[in-house]
């Protein structure tokens, strides 16, 4: 059963991509060749599926920090560059700045996404730590950095100047990354 459940988010996410919000479950049963009854079986409703994905979306990226984390021989500004500029294959290639339409249909996936984007800094905060007691960054307000890059993805995700400006939600999250490493790091 889980298995099928993976299945059908991951078409879902295919759909998104495809489509935006607007999907319906029966783009989504002609993207699985399966049947709607089938989906509903396992999934109620497009809101529940939305929840799902997000999940779904947010696990990914967690465990690609956790295989970050483990990887040996990477620097401490390495490290921490990776782990803020994580992106699960499955979610490469997907608009993000599609994810603001969320907002008005399906209020609590909107919400559920702000409140991931919220939680589970512990590694990203262990390594800049790190990173200052070695002296590879400047001692900068945990908060304050955390609220820096959360608004920035926020704004990525609520406004049209990506979009309007051609520039894909990944290449500018390299680059929010990459000015706040090179802003913290110590210059030798």
């Amino acid at each position: 059963m889980e298995e099928i459940k993976t299945k059908i988010i991951e078409g879902a996410l295919t759909v998104y991509q495809k489509k935006g919000v607007k999907f319906t479950m029966d783009d989504l049963a002609t993207e699985l060749s399966m049947s709607k009854k089938t989906i509903y079986v396992i999934i109620p409703d497009k809101k529940t599926l939305f929840m799902d994905m997000v999940n779904y979306t947010f696990d990914a990226i967690k465990k690609s920090e956790e295989e970050v984390m483990n990887r040996p021989g990477l620097a401490i500004d390495e490290r921490l560059r990776a782990i803020l500029g994580v992106m699960p294959d499955m979610v490469g290639n997907m608009d993000f700045t599609q994810i603001y339409a969320l907002k008005d249909k399906y209020p609590e996936a909107y919400s559920h996404i702000a409140q991931r984007l919220e939680s589970g800094w512990e590694m990203t905060l262990q390594i800049l730590r790190q990173g200052v007691e070695e002296g590879v960054f400047h001692p900068v307000d945990e908060t304050v950095f955390q609220m820096i890059f959360e608004a920035s993805l926020e704004r990525f995700l609520n406004g049209n100047e990506l979009e309007s400006n051609h520039i894909e939600y990944v290449d500018a999250l390299n680059q929010l990354v990459d000015i706040l490493i090179d802003g913290i790091k110590v210059k030798s």
